[in-house]
Order: structure tokens, then sequence, then C-alpha cells
């Protein structure tokens, strides 16, 4: 039996995850969290085979989430489910600790298969992923685009700011300082050559890096 902690911060999000996993007999939702301090109490408390994670759960990035809990399990397998599709994120995830990748409109059967292929030692991810960190391997490898060299809480604000969020609210939400984020803010505008906040949201639509933008 394969043990799993679903991680999201929308509880109706976390009991459907529960329905689609209920549906495999070796699977076992033993315990779910709702933010970053719960997933770490639930990992020093509990023991279990695959944590299923949320990408964009408030308080730390999930990068730095993913790469506290391995410091603590370096065993726990990380499966990351995300609304974005653009290979940044999930090559950032995987290079964090995880194990696999998945968007939310992948199809219920995929949650189970990527769980089980995770859980027996595999990795669940692209083949354009897989492409992508062999060729960030390879000796002499350069940076394909500037927001790939920005740290992953510099990329973590940038998503906020992107999806029009004062530095206010997101020194909020990810319980930094006003100062914090702006110095993140400046770092990571000064990175990608931007001047003003219209020229950032016009790279994060170039990029694909917008996709919870309205039009």
């Amino acid at each position: 039996m394969t043990r799993i902690v679903i991680a999201d911060d929308h509880a109706i999000v976390r009991e459907g995850l529960k329905r689609i996993v209920a549906a495999a007999a070796e699977l076992d939702v033993v315990d779910e969290a709702a933010d970053g301090n719960e997933v770490m109490r639930v990992v020093r408390e509990r023991e279990f085979d695959v944590l299923v994670l949320d990408l964009s759960m408030p308080g730390r990035s999930c990068m730095e989430l993913i790469k506290l809990v391995k410091s603590e399990r370096p065993k726990l397998r990380i499966l990351v489910l995300s609304m974005h599709q653009e290979l940044q994120y999930a090559v950032r995830a995987i290079k964090s600790g995880a194990s696999g990748y998945l968007t939310k409109e992948s199809a219920p059967e995929q949650l189970v298969q990527a769980i089980q292929k995770i859980a027996g030692g595999g990795a669940y991810i692209s083949a354009e992923v897989a492409e992508q960190l062999a060729l960030g391997a390879m000796p002499g490898a350069q940076t394909a685009a500037p927001h790939q060299s920005l740290s992953d809480r510099e990329f973590q604000v940038f998503q906020l700011l992107v999806a029009g969020t004062s530095v206010t609210d997101i020194a909020g939400r990810l319980m930094l300082s006003v100062k914090t984020v702006s110095t993140h803010k400046a770092n990571l505008m000064q990175k990608l050559g931007l001047g003003n906040q219209s020229e950032l949201v016009r790279y994060a639509l170039r990029h694909g890096l917008a996709d919870e933008l309205e039009p």
C-alpha cells in the first residue's frame, strides 16, 4: 500500500484529489495539509511514501518547500501539481527535488499513474522537461531565457507581480517585509532588463508565464 499526503490550500481541491486517489485500491491518503507549515508538521509526524504538493500554496515558495522537505526526508517522493504548463515551472520543481510534475488539467487517471510511477522509484515528467534538464546539465550550457536566471523566490515574486498583486499584498502572502519584496522586485526587473509593470506583463505573456491573467 502506498501512503499519500495531499497538500493544497483549497479544501475542495484536496477533497477532489482524495476521491481520485481512493479509486485506486493500492493507494491510501493518510493525511492532508493546507499550507507549508502543515506540510512540515505532517512530514515530521507521519510515515508516508508520496507527497502530492500544490505549486502555488501561500507562504514559502514551492521550490523552497521541496528543498526543506527533502532535507528532512531525503527518500520521500514528491509529485508537484500545477496549473502552469510552461517548462520553467516543471524544470525548477525537478531541480529542487521533486520526482514528478503534473498539470491540474491532466486526466484523473494520469494522477494515479504519476503517483504509482514515482512511488516505484521512477520520475513522471514530460519529454520536453527531460530534454531541458539534459540540456542544462551539458558542459557550457547557457540560460535560454532571462527568467531562468531568477532565484526561486524572485520567480515567485515575479509570478505574483504579473498576476497584479501589489508589493504590500505579496509581502503579506509570502510572510516577508515590504522592503524585502521590493528588493526582490528590483533584482528581478534588473535581471530581465525591464523598466516597469507593463513591460513585466508583456514579458510574461511573450514567454507563456502568464496563464492566469485575464485576456
